[in-house]
């Protein structure tokens, strides 16, 4: 079987929830045992990020891949530390995987630098072009390809949602890690604090402690709203942001259905880890694209109250009651 066809049924393990698999391919793949290097940003006891990992195996399953028979499943655990990404990567490599698959843009970056050859398959990866990951969204022109979250033009529409959430907000928190945040983000979200009267704090943090001391001040003066933004780093320190949130009775707007799950207050979310089956419209693109001359990344489309990365109008009170309770109430 060929290799790129493997790569193909990986990526829709990823992100196609009916990837149709040649009977012909399914015939051919015991052969030989494939081989998956899995690079993940989050912690292993984490328990969204099992959640993700079983789904994962699951979907390989249902494709015809099983671990012991024709398969065989490496994966490391980053918890936030790039340093430890790097030797994780590294590592993987040394393995020589089939191809490896990254969950975060710090997992891409350290897989990048490992391996010129292995290809790469990424889900919610940040900026891949800009990041330097691929020549573009079209063409990438390399041995990574994926799919991306969020374009950079979300981030008014965050800002904006925050705003319609609650009128009063005349301060805007950005909280992110600059070693993990490719800053993608700011232009959009710049503009459109300049319309809605916003003024932005840049709330960069390295650790926890950082985040409690940022959101503490923020919160002394009034008016103030949070805006987490698309990192893996947030994601890590969920709980204690959305804790901080309601503790200070501030408004946020937060880029995963995670935060929500643990009390936030609205979700301008992505698609959930858990979900790993994927938006529907991925499908025919995944199943099509091993007829077309090179890999191609893709745009999974976000979903906010079931809405997309253009999302409908819809009132601020109806999706705060279909989503979660607010820490406000």
């Amino acid at each position: 079987m060929k290799r790129r066809t493997f790569i193909f049924a990986l990526g829709g393990a990823a992100a196609a929830p009916s990837l149709l698999w040649p009977r012909a391919a399914r015939a051919q793949q015991s052969e030989r045992i494939r081989r998956i290097a899995v690079l993940n940003n989050l912690a292993e006891g984490d328990r969204d990020a099992q959640a993700w990992i079983g789904a994962f195996r699951q979907r390989l399953e249902s494709l015809g891949w099983n671990e012991g028979r024709n398969l065989k499943i490496d994966t490391r655990w980053g918890a936030g530390d790039l340093t430890r990404l790097r030797a994780h990567a590294a590592e993987l490599v040394s393995m020589t995987p089939d191809v490896a698959f990254a969950d975060s843009t710090p997992a891409i970056s350290a897989l990048q630098q490992a391996t010129p050859t292995i290809p790469i398959v990424f889900v919610g990866g940040s900026n891949p072009v800009g990041s330097g990951f691929v020549a573009s969204l079209a063409r990438p022109q390399s041995n990574i390809t994926g799919f991306i979250s969020f374009e950079p033009a979300i981030g008014g529409k965050w800002l904006g949602t925050l705003k319609e959430i609650a009128p009063r907000v005349a301060r805007a928190a950005l909280i992110y890690n600059p070693k993990t945040h490719t800053g993608q983000y700011f232009p959009s979200i710049e503009t459109a604090a300049q319309s809605l009267s916003v003024e932005l704090v840049r709330l960069a943090f390295a650790d926890a402690s950082d985040i409690e001391r940022g959101i503490d001040d923020f919160a002394r003066a009034p008016n103030g709203g949070l805006l987490v933004l698309s990192d893996p780093s947030t994601g890590l320190h969920r709980e204690l942001i959305v804790t901080l949130a309601a503790r200070h009775r501030l408004p946020a707007v937060y880029p995963f259905r995670q935060f929500v799950i643990g009390g936030g207050s609205y979700p301008m979310a992505s698609i959930a880890r858990t979900n790993t089956g994927g938006p529907p419209n991925t499908s025919a693109a995944s199943s099509r694209a091993k007829n077309r001359p090179s890999f191609r990344c893709r745009r999974r489309p976000s979903s906010s109250c079931s809405s997309t990365s253009r999302p409908r109008r819809r009132s601020a009170s109806t999706c705060r009651t279909s989503c979660s309770r607010s820490p406000t109430r």
